[in-house]
């Protein structure tokens, strides 16, 4: 699904303040820490908790694999600054339907300042951009109101509530269906060209995503 612009690992997208790259095996400790911590797990369909150290050098090969053969597109969320720094991944998967599933998640250290908002809307326009697409979807646990703003600042739309199998929670759990239109992201970019912005928000703490199965072990 994915083009070939995609499958090199010197493919990266930047953004104002991040990196989004490849993961790398040197990126071990940091998943292995950060992803592991429960914050970050309980809120995600695949990451256990504890998180096995001898899961983690897999679960990159597995990425690098996917992005390389086309099936997904799995990337490390860096600073622009300090790019070897792994702070969280973003991904996307194909689904049966033909539109992309974005999943995500930060380590807690990097919660509160908008990365999270700056990655989704990163890939989200790599996706219309690259692929012809009707829509992009995602999704988050009721229970992750963060998450949820993350999507709407994306301009995502809410389209209902189900009950999803999280493995690695052990069963199925309230979600929320999001879905951002190729209409609705034309539109956002056009305004954006003529410097419309929205108002000031107060600003909120950004969790990770409900399932993030793109970019999780």
């Amino acid at each position: 699904m994915f083009p070939e612009l995609t499958r090199d690992d010197v493919f990266r997208l930047e953004t104002r303040r991040l990196w989004l790259r490849w993961p790398r095996m040197a990126d071990a400790n940091a998943i292995l820490r950060q992803a592991g911590e429960k914050a970050v797990a309980e809120m995600t369909a695949s990451i256990p908790h504890p998180y096995p150290k001898d899961a983690v050098e897999p679960f990159i090969f597995a990425m690098r694999k996917g992005n390389a053969l086309g099936e997904h597109l799995a990337l490390a969320i860096t600073p622009r600054t300090r790019p070897n720094e792994l702070i969280g991944m973003i991904g996307a998967h194909p689904q049966a339907t033909g539109t992309p599933f974005i999943g995500y998640w930060l380590g807690t250290d990097h919660w509160s300042k908008g990365y999270a908002t700056e990655a989704v809307q990163a890939l989200s326009d790599t996706l219309f951009t690259l692929l012809e697409i009707p829509a992009v979807e995602a999704d988050t646990r009721v229970i992750n109101p963060a998450s949820r703003r993350v999507l709407e600042k994306s301009g995502f739309r809410q389209e209902g509530s189900f009950l999803k199998s999280l493995p690695a929670r052990g069963g199925l759990f309230p979600c929320e269906q999001y879905r951002l239109d190729r209409s609705t992201w034309s539109a956002l970019k056009s305004w954006s060209s003529t410097g419309w912005t929205h108002a000031p928000e107060p600003e909120i703490i950004e969790a990770v995503s409900s399932s993030g199965e793109p970019c999780l072990a």
